[in-house]
């Protein structure tokens, strides 16, 4: 899987989440002391995001949200995304529940989490129970069993460890097979 895809997912539940403080009343400056006790949720949320020139970037649906401001967590359930390029949709990704801390410094995805990258060669699917990304530091995590399935290969592997930036990923005690075309 790309590092653009994995960081645009990051990048995804940062912007939910974001877009959630922002209606939410947050970015009025609601009063410090009536906010410390104040937990906040919406219900079917749709985000729709263009990039620069205006093309569709970003389509994603969220079931339920829940911002506790006083834990500084939200928690949001079955997160539905598709990221396009050129209009076409390139990248999927779905988790049962996603749960933020410390303002989204970090986010963990649980429940059949399931990332897919489509190229010209056919999909390129991630499956794990729980995945942790740090939007910031552009770092994906898990100790959970990955099973990765591409067109001519297959693997799973007991552990993930991604930097996006560099494009670096680190995969523990793997077993599968590769058959080539």
């Amino acid at each position: 899987m790309d590092t653009k895809a994995l960081y645009v997912t990051a990048v995804l539940i940062a912007a939910v989440s974001g877009g959630y403080y922002y209606y939410s009343g947050k970015g009025q400056k609601l009063d410090a002391d009536s906010a410390q006790n104040m937990t906040y949720s919406a219900e079917g949320i749709h985000v729709v995001q263009t990039d620069e020139n205006g093309n569709l970037h970003v389509r994603a649906t969220v079931d339920h949200l829940e911002q506790d401001l006083k834990k500084d967590t939200s928690k949001l359930s079955n997160l539905n995304a598709s990221m396009y390029e050129n209009n076409q949709v390139n990248s999927t990704f779905y988790a049962k529940q996603a749960h933020g801390y410390e303002d989204n410094q970090k986010v963990v995805l649980t429940g059949e989490v399931k990332a897919t990258k489509i190229g010209e060669q056919g999909q390129l699917v991630f499956l794990t129970d729980e995945l942790t990304a740090y939007p910031k530091k552009r770092m994906l995590e898990t100790e959970k069993q990955v099973t990765v399935t591409a067109p001519n290969a297959s693997f799973i592997s007991q552990g993930l460890n991604a930097n996006l930036t560099t494009g670096e990923y680190e995969f523990s005690h793997i077993r599968g097979k590769y058959v080539p075309n």
